[in-house]
């Protein structure tokens, strides 16, 4: 039975820790004395976050509110874009940030600690329809495949970094900590990838250490990318020396990677991947384990509501 098309569906991804049940409280209190009329759901695990937006979408949510990190957001984005564009277009997307990982939230200006200037800004349903990155591609069976991405496509080195940062926010309660720990193991991990990709009619094939497709700002990559231009921002980062290696990190924190001497940025509407060697691939902070050249990605431009702030 459909549901009063005001109600919000809202999706709750607890993080693995002690505190979750406190942290529903702060966002359950804050809903009742902005007087939003919800239903929530707790997601079992990070699987079943696409099943539980479908569920949702199928039961006429207009609103749906992802109290949860990139990774939910990326499942519940690809949901949508599973719609016809005339259904999608009745629904808004939010986000309490709640994950490992929150960059496309950040980018709003949603903050982990400040629930209840996030639920005001959401109440006043400011809606701005935003683009998103899809990236096709074969799997290891050669089926075609795609995914969508709200914030960035990553192979290579930084696939692997955000890969064993993820696994050592398990043991780390800092963001800061996991991060600088996972700098340190990547001393272990391979620095560099044979690539040959196309980029505005430029072909580049060399060994390359990282490239990022960004439709937002990549985890600091690609910094000046937004998702509402039409565009996809891209980092090339070629090999560079352990001392140059320190200096783009340092930039990188400070948000000024692309000064680095190794970057190259482009600008473009689509890029293509022909090789790949044996370079990892993430999509939104998530490691994939099945795509192989060739890969193709573009811009989906203004297919999903997006709730925003003031």
């Amino acid at each position: 039975m459909a549901v009063n098309e005001n109600k919000w569906g809202i999706l709750y991804c607890p993080k693995r820790s002690f505190r979750a049940a406190a942290r529903w409280e702060s966002i359950e209190k804050s809903l009742r004395a902005h007087r939003i009329d919800y239903d929530y759901i707790q997601s079992e695990n990070s699987g079943s976050v696409d099943r539980l937006v479908k569920m949702m979408v199928n039961n006429g949510y207009r609103t749906i509110v992802i109290v949860g990190g990139d990774s939910a957001l990326n499942d519940a984005a690809n949901c949508l874009m599973q719609l016809d564009s005339e259904a999608r277009s009745r629904i808004a997307l939010g986000v309490i940030p709640n994950g490992m990982m929150n960059d496309f939230a950040h980018f709003w200006g949603f903050r982990e600690g400040e629930v209840e200037q996030t639920v005001e800004w959401l109440s006043k349903r400011r809606i701005r329809r935003i683009d998103v990155g899809r990236m096709s591609y074969r799997n290891k069976r050669g089926e075609a495949c795609h995914r969508y991405f709200l914030n960035c496509v990553n192979v290579g080195l930084i696939a692997a970094i955000m890969n064993l940062r993820r696994q050592t926010r398990h043991f780390f309660v800092s963001r800061t900590l996991s991060f600088l720990f996972s700098f340190v193991l990547m001393v272990f991990q391979r620095l560099e990838y044979k690539m040959r990709l196309h980029i505005n009619g430029e072909t580049i094939d060399r060994r390359v250490m990282t490239v990022c497709v960004g439709n937002a700002p990549g985890y600091g990559q690609t910094p000046n990318a937004v998702p509402y231009n039409g565009l996809l921002d891209v980092s090339v980062v070629y090999h560079t020396e352990m001392a140059q290696l320190v200096e783009g990190w340092y930039l990188f924190l400070r948000g000024k990677i692309l000064n680095h001497r190794s970057v190259h940025p482009y600008r473009t509407r689509e890029v293509e991947f022909s090789e790949i060697s044996q370079a990892m691939v993430g999509i939104d902070g998530r490691l994939m384990n099945t795509p192989v050249a060739p890969i193709s990605i573009r811009v989906e431009q203004e297919v999903i509501n997006f709730l925003i702030p003031e």
